[in-house]
């Protein structure tokens, strides 16, 4: 188990983790993100919003400044004193999110398959569907490397849809409540990977990693971590994980911020070696 006085990085999943996926509440994990930040230990957001969202999201819980993995892994912001990074402000992987709703638009159109793309509603319009904020859902539009999109047909049609995508090079990823299309470059996986390997190198030590997170889509996150923690979620399918060692892996009783902090509890907190691990 991992303590709290070790060199950690935190890689942590927003809605239905972090965040509560109808009321965006995260006041449970407050007492933890104070504790964090007073021990120096970086929590890098990781979701499918756009980078312009989780930088306003930063500053409401405390983390500007730190990295964060956008739109599932298509893009990379960095830490805001890594200003000598050849990539700094923001890596993009792959294809720009014009180029993908190009595609997506024209395989629509042959094959007459039913969804709907963020961006091709409008600020009400989103928000009605989402739930946000007119401005948050004027900060949702602005998608960089990636497209979110509400499927409307049947899983077979859906199956089909993905393959295609596959042959064209792109990742179809669920999420907790939408589905996202991105290069095959991207993904949670190589963002977390290559943000691990960046601190090595700026800070010259190994770190231990934790992840959190609820949905499908989160899984190549909480594979590629030395600790995961499965916050209890919404999704009709669970998190299937390649390595769900139950030494490694930590699945929680409680949804949302409320589980975020039952899992650091598990992890971190006082006693936490003794705990007994469940499955």
């Amino acid at each position: 188990m991992p303590g709290i006085d070790d060199a950690l990085l935190i890689f942590t999943d927003l809605d239905g983790t972090l965040l509560d996926s109808h009321t965006y509440e995260w006041q449970p994990a407050a007492e933890w993100l104070e504790r964090l930040q007073q021990k120096q230990i970086p929590v890098i957001l990781c979701s499918s919003k756009t980078a312009a969202e989780m930088l306003a999201l930063q500053k409401t819980l405390g983390l500007q400044g730190l990295p964060l993995i956008a739109e599932n892994g298509a893009v990379i912001q960095l830490d805001e004193h890594w200003q000598d990074h050849e990539n700094y402000p923001r890596l993009i992987n792959g294809a720009s999110h014009d180029e993908i709703v190009t595609v997506l638009t024209q395989l629509r159109e042959k094959s007459g398959d039913k969804f709907t793309l963020f961006s091709e509603l409008d600020e009400r319009a989103l928000s009605e569907v989402t739930g946000l904020t007119p401005a948050q859902a004027n900060l949702a539009h602005l998608h960089e490397a990636s497209e979110t999109l509400i499927w409307r047909d049947s899983d077979e049609r859906m199956a089909a849809f993905e393959k295609t995508l596959a042959g064209l090079g792109l990742r179809f990823v669920q999420g907790a409540r939408y589905w996202h299309v991105l290069d095959e470059r991207g993904g949670k996986d190589q963002a977390v990977n290559w943000l691990t390997r960046q601190y090595r190198q700026q800070e010259g030590k190994t770190f231990t990693t934790v992840g959190l997170g609820d949905g499908p889509n989160d899984a190549p996150l909480l594979d590629n971590v030395d600790f995961a923690v499965v916050v209890k979620g919404l999704n009709r399918d669970g998190v299937t994980l390649r390595r769900d060692e139950p030494e490694r892996v930590y699945r929680t009783e409680l949804k949302g911020p409320a589980g975020w902090r039952e899992g650091l509890d598990h992890l971190l907190g006082e006693g936490s070696s003794s705990s007994t691990d469940q499955t």
